[in-house]
């Protein structure tokens, strides 16, 4: 992937090792709100957790089975949107995101997963894109929403968070629907 300016606040570049340390403070800062919907946030305890995420995401688009970015914000690191592993057999992939503290609520994950969705049906041509999302997490649900994507259904009790099991709503969006909505 290659840096990708969305406007005058917002770029996504892709994760490189010098993300690591800003990365790591970001999740610091956000710790509490994350561990809510983010089963992985507990388990950050050092920034070498973040190295090894890193290099793992770097890996993973090296070896083309998807990509992961930062999403900045007026030079800042803000969050992270990436794509999961991408089953080139069935031409699908799954979309993950999180944002900081401080910078939800203001469009700008709705904006970066435009992008994302746009490449992975337009340039990538794959045939379907699929957000899941914690039921209750009412702020990242409606980001697949407002981008036209369909609930398909329900998963139940699939994610162990701090606070027990949450049942993950599922959506889905096909090229198709993409070209439509364009």
């Amino acid at each position: 992937m290659f840096n990708y300016v969305i406007d005058d606040e917002l770029m996504l570049k892709p994760l490189a090792p010098e993300h690591s340390r800003p990365l790591y403070l970001l999740v610091e800062r956000s710790r509490e709100r994350l561990r809510h919907w983010l089963p992985w946030v507990d388990a950050v305890t050092e920034q070498d957790h973040i190295v090894s995420f890193v290099k793992n995401a770097i890996k993973q688009a090296t070896d083309n089975g998807g990509f992961t970015a930062g999403l900045w914000v007026r030079g800042e690191l803000a969050g992270i949107i990436g794509y999961h592993e991408i089953d080139w057999r069935n031409r699908s992939v799954g979309i993950g995101y999180w944002l900081g503290q401080g910078f939800e609520g203001k469009g700008y994950m709705t904006s970066a997963c435009r992008v994302f969705v746009d490449y992975a049906l337009l340039e990538m041509e794959l045939e379907r894109v699929e957000i899941r999302c914690a039921t209750g997490n009412t702020p990242s649900r409606g980001i697949p929403e407002r981008l036209g994507f369909v609930l398909e259904g329900v998963i139940r009790q699939v994610e162990k968070l701090p606070s027990g099991y949450v049942n993950h709503a599922v959506y889905g969006l096909l090229r198709s629907e993409w070209r439509l909505l364009s």
